[in-house]
């Protein structure tokens, strides 16, 4: 595949910058955690389901703690504790928490003895959870994937069982990935709703036994079709760590999993959010999942020419972020979009030179390319257009993930002949043109080449600025999205909570090793 020629000292020094900035953030936030983590590890013991009143069960224990002030050594050892002093599985130690016959306290035992009883349970949890890594392996081995460029897309009916039919119809039509988006406003609620829902708004509520029924939906798909069928969710927003938690033990292989979009897009606070991602991408690499981000957003926000570097100072710091929580390059599924006006002259010009760019500089990430969305405007011959564009930019650039942009985009939800009308676009495109980027070179004095290059300096400049100033204060000041967030401000800030010295979570620890990577959907 042709190549740009770009300085590989450049992008050194901004890895390096990324690689600090990264840094900085975790040694500011590494004597915290957060209600939402301390529930992902109860979800590990086993604790699932709700109270009479539809409470989950893992919110009242994590609640329970706080009022009696235990929260800060982990939720984890209180619970243990109590399972060991009374005989109890740690489901029955909150549903008695729950109805008021049990109050939670501070070990008094033997403390050594109660940590080692919580890393065998937290060991058992992990070898669920790489059983579903090896299954998934297996099963892309004998039925093998589709060929790069994957074609995602997305169902969001709000109805799981009409999820299901639309998600199937698509898998039979050509789809390799399918993505359940999200019921709207579910990032901000602070718990994760309980069993199959049937009346999202916008999207499908994103809960366990959704996760279950799509996942075996797409099973049968696949031994059907041939082809293992990749499952998506959101795993963001204030209950990032239990999303992650409920994909690892159901077998979703990709999550919507970024470090600062709920910040810049949804106003959660800054310390939760970073705390969170860095569990949350702790499970889903130890999962084998691929995770997706999101910098493809930023460009809904500010123009997608004169703010290109500030994507690719995003992709720096998020593939940091990743590697330290344990992912693998091959796992790292970086977020970026076709968002070019239209009314540019050469705009085909720039979205190749910066999709290109960031092909080169990622070479091993799955990257996910995002379909037109701005500047679609409800005519639908045009928007097939910007589309077919989009997948050209896709073949021609050795992108990895690619969503299938929809010609009623800004019109209504997709509906099953919009979809098919998107993929049948994509295979038409991704066959004629297979191989042209093997066929054609970048003129070394030509616009592409001068558009890259622009776009490394602007971002090596970026990166080095923010470390200077440090990752919140840069968000502060607006410099990914042209939007402003405050440090001590944003939703969920009181789910923050200082750790004790006696602080213990056996599940880090034991999922610091990810996961194998043989079969990671990246084939470039």
């Amino acid at each position: 595949m042709t190549q740009l020629i770009i300085d590989q000292a450049l992008v050194d020094k901004a890895r390096g910058s990324a690689q600090n900035i990264a840094r900085q953030v975790k040694q500011a936030v590494d004597g915290m955690t957060t209600v939402t983590i301390e529930r992902a590890s109860l979800r590990l013991l086993g604790i699932d389901g709700v109270d009479a009143q539809g409470a989950p069960m893992v919110n009242i224990v994590v609640e329970h703690l706080l009022a009696q002030d235990l929260l800060g050594q982990g939720a984890v050892t209180p619970v243990v504790a109590a399972m060991e002093r009374r005989g109890m599985t740690a489901q029955e130690v909150a549903s008695a928490v729950a109805c008021g016959a049990l109050v939670l306290t501070k070990p008094d035992g033997n403390r050594e003895a109660i940590k080692n009883k919580a890393l065998q349970l937290a060991g058992e949890a992990c070898r669920k959870i790489s059983a579903n890594r090896r299954q998934r392996e297996e099963m892309i081995q004998r039925l093998g994937k589709g060929s790069a460029p994957q074609l995602y897309l997305i169902v969001a009916t709000g109805n799981i069982y009409e999820d299901i039919k639309q998600a199937t119809a698509a898998a039979h039509q050509g789809a390799d990935i399918i993505a359940v988006i999200r019921t709207t406003g579910q990032s901000l609620l602070d718990y994760v709703p309980y069993g199959a829902t049937t009346e999202g708004f916008g999207g499908t509520y994103a809960t366990q036994e959704n996760f279950r029924l799509m996942r075996r939906a797409l099973d049968a798909a696949g031994e059907a079709v041939g082809r293992y069928i990749y499952l998506t969710n959101y795993c963001s927003g204030l209950c990032m760590p239990e999303i992650a938690v409920m994909g690892a033990l159901e077998r979703l292989d990709m999550m919507l999993n970024d470090s600062m979009y709920g910040i810049i897009f949804r106003d959660i606070n800054m310390r939760r959010t970073f705390l969170d991602q860095f569990f949350s991408r702790r499970v889903n690499a130890y999962a084998g999942i691929i995770i997706n981000t999101g910098e493809d957003n930023y460009l809904t926000t500010a123009d997608a020419y004169e703010q290109a570097h500030t994507v690719l100072a995003s992709q720096l710091i998020n593939e940091q972020f990743a590697l330290m929580s344990g992912l693998k390059a091959e796992r790292i599924g970086l977020g970026h979009a076709f968002e070019i006006n239209p009314d540019s002259e050469d705009g085909f010009l720039w979205e190749i030179a910066h999709a290109q760019l960031i092909r080169q500089v990622f070479p091993q990430a799955p990257l996910k390319y995002m379909p037109p969305t701005k500047y679609m405007t409800g005519n639908i011959f045009k928007g097939q257009v910007q589309n077919t564009l989009f997948n050209a930019a896709s073949v021609m650039t050795g992108q990895t993930i690619h969503l299938l942009g929809m010609m009623t985009e800004a019109i209504h939800t997709p509906l099953l002949q919009d979809r098919y009308l998107a993929l049948e676009n994509a295979r038409y495109v991704f066959h004629t043109m297979r191989h042209l980027a093997d066929e054609i070179e970048f003129k070394p004095t030509g616009r592409i080449q001068a558009r890259a290059n622009e776009v490394l300096a602007q971002t090596v400049q970026m990166l080095a600025e923010i470390e200077q100033i440090g990752l919140m204060e840069a968000i502060r000041r607006k410099m990914f999205a042209e939007i402003s967030r405050q440090p001590d401000g944003g939703k969920g800030v009181a789910g923050v909570i200082n750790k004790n010295d006696d602080y213990y979570n056996p599940f880090p620890d034991l999922m610091q090793g990810g996961a194998s990577d043989d079969t990671a959907t990246n084939s470039n």
